[in-house]
C-alpha cells in the first residue's frame, strides 16, 4: 500500500485534473461569472468621436488621453453592455444611429502600443446583432489592456 488515497495527492486534497491543452474552448470563455463572488476588474476606456485614438496617444505612462472613463466590469461583459455603460457618459453615443467601435489597446513585444479592432455595436441596437454579444473574454482581452471606443 502506497499510502496515498487513490484520487487524492499526498497532502491529503483531491487531485486536479490536468489543465486542458491548446486554446481555451468557446464553451469555456462563454462560462459565466459569478459577479456576486468575483471581483471586477478595472476596465479603463477612452472615447473619442470619428476613430480611434492613435496608437502613440498610450505611449507615454500617466499622459494617456484626457477623455478617459473607469468601469469596474468582469471578463463576460459583453460589447453591448459597454455601448450601454459609454452612452451613460458620452452624449455623441446617445445619437441614434451612433455606431461605437470597440479596440483593445496594450503593448506588444517591443513595448509598442497596439490599437487592434474587435467588434462595432450601434447605439441603440436591439442585441441581437453579432457582435453585441461577443464577451471580452472572447475577444481576448487580458486584464490591463485598454479600450478604445471610436464614436462615430
Amino acid at each position: 500500500m502506497s499510502g496515498v488515497v487513490e484520487g487524492q495527492n499526498r497532502q491529503g486534497r483531491p487531485a486536479l485534473p490536468p489543465p486542458p491543452r491548446g486554446p481555451p474552448s468557446i464553451a469555456r470563455l462563454r462560462e459565466p461569472v459569478d459577479r456576486e463572488k468575483t471581483c471586477p476588474l478595472l476596465l479603463r476606456v477612452f472615447t473619442k468621436s470619428g476613430g480611434h485614438h492613435p496608437a502613440e496617444d498610450f505611449a507615454a505612462r500617466g499622459k494617456e488621453p484626457k477623455d478617459e472613463v473607469q468601469i469596474y466590469t468582469w471578463r463576460d461583459a459583453n460589447l453591448r453592455e459597454l455601448t450601454d455603460l459609454v452612452k451613460e457618459v458620452s452624449q455623441e453615443a446617445r445619437k441614434r444611429d451612433a455606431k461605437l467601435s470597440f479596440a483593445f489597446v496594450y503593448p506588444d513585444k517591443n513595448g509598442r502600443f497596439v490599437v487592434r479592432p474587435v467588434g462595432m455595436t450601434y447605439s441603440h441596437g436591439n442585441g441581437r446583432r453579432l457582435d453585441d454579444a461577443k464577451t471580452l473574454a472572447e475577444l481576448g482581452f487580458q486584464i490591463g489592456d485598454y479600450l478604445s471606443v471610436a464614436i462615430l
